[in-house]
């Protein structure tokens, strides 16, 4: 390995890991990190800010001044082409007097892909692209799946007993698994854009949804509630705190009609209500997803319950999963995680390649991929 790629290599991975700080709250954008470097010191860095802007590239050359001037720019994202109120990232990097850019992977988005490396080459700058790429690529799949497919990246939940259950007869479930556990969960909510859940989790647990961890506190993502009926309770504690955490709710055009007075008392306390397609009674799954994605949101995050769970896996919507296994058990009369699937071959059944495993606490999370073509 060459002594340029080794050293591409190291300020790109500082530069990964500058970007993995916007998952979450940066959406519709991706989450980009940026590190200048010049005579083999590191002189500014910078990450797409919350809301999405300033970009990464500006925040880095803010910060470097006129020290930018013959840098090398290491950016986990093509700079951005178009122009609105600011100039393009591109552009400004053209501007800034950098010798070289290296880029991890192009950008889908049509207003730049291929735009914003062809500027920088027409201003004579170096550039190199393709460094760190999977790595790249995987950190913003959302963006790059909202782009290129129109849905969001999907991370589907369990936490269940060693035999999968997820509550005892009764409804009781809390707490199934223990604190450590509960504490990550809170941290992989701060890194999606929204939490999804159904009528049937509120109506049973009546849940904030929000990060709960010191110093996260505000990066809760968009509460999201799949409502075929609109029962939602007006005295919920989602619905109290609308106007302070987003509270998105998909339900059917038919239940908007018969419960218009409801439908008026949420939109009043904050709630923004969609409709989609009704499926047996249900909302459509896909559709709910890609009203999301529509909506800007790159990454969603799927908590339950039991019904919309095993949607989301019958219906092949799932990207990642992850599973906390407590170490007890619950027997048959409990709850399973995952509800009927109607599967009669062996070849139906749905693929995982397992991508870790570690203990938390007294549990275990395992995380799991979609198989390709799955």
């Amino acid at each position: 390995m060459s002594d340029t790629l080794t050293t591409d290599l190291r300020y790109m991975q500082m530069a990964l890991g500058l970007a993995r700080r916007g998952l979450g709250n940066v959406w519709p954008n991706p989450a980009v990190g940026c590190v200048l470097v010049k005579d083999g010191q590191v002189i500014a860095r910078g990450w797409t800010q919350p809301g999405g802007r300033p970009h990464a590239e500006m925040e880095a050359l803010a910060r470097a001044g006129d020290a930018a001037k013959g840098a090398t720019a290491y950016v986990t994202l093509e700079p951005c082409a178009h122009e609105g109120k600011t100039p393009s990232c591109a552009r400004s990097l053209a501007n800034s007097g950098i010798a070289r850019v290296v880029v991890a992977v192009k950008d889908p988005d049509d207003r730049t892909n291929g735009a914003g490396i062809a500027i920088l080459k027409e201003a004579g700058i170096e550039v190199a692209v393709g460094v760190c790429e999977v790595e790249a690529r995987a950190l913003n799949a959302g963006f790059f799946k909202r782009i290129e497919q129109r849905m969001p990246y999907v991370a589907l939940k369990y936490a269940t007993t060693l035999d999968g259950r997820i509550a005892l007869r009764s409804g009781d479930s809390q707490w199934i698994t223990g604190a450590p556990a509960r504490g990550v969960v809170h941290r992989l909510r701060a890194q999606y854009d929204a939490i999804l859940v159904g009528s049937s989790t509120v109506y049973a647990d009546d849940p904030m949804l929000t990060c709960r961890l010191p110093g996260l506190e505000g990066y809760s993502p968009v509460r999201v509630v799949l409502d075929s009926r609109l029962i939602i309770d007006e005295n919920s504690r989602l619905v109290a705190s609308a106007k302070d955490i987003p509270l998105w709710v998909i339900t059917l055009e038919r239940a908007v009609r018969t419960q218009g007075k409801k439908s008026d008392a949420l939109l009043a306390k904050g709630v923004k209500i969609f409709t989609t397609h009704d499926t047996a009674g249900h909302v459509d799954l896909s559709t709910a997803l890609a009203t999301l994605a529509q909506e800007g949101i790159t990454r969603v995050f799927i908590e339950g319950g039991a019904q919309v769970a095993t949607a989301v896996v019958k219906e092949r919507l799932m990207d990642r999963v992850y599973w906390f296994r407590a170490a007890t058990m619950m027997g048959e009369d409990g709850l399973p995680a995952v509800a009927h699937m109607g599967l009669e071959r062996m070849e139906a059944l749905p693929h995982f390649s397992r991508t870790a495993i570690r203990p938390v606490g007294d549990d275990i999370l395992e995380v799991y991929e979609a198989a390709a073509g799955n």
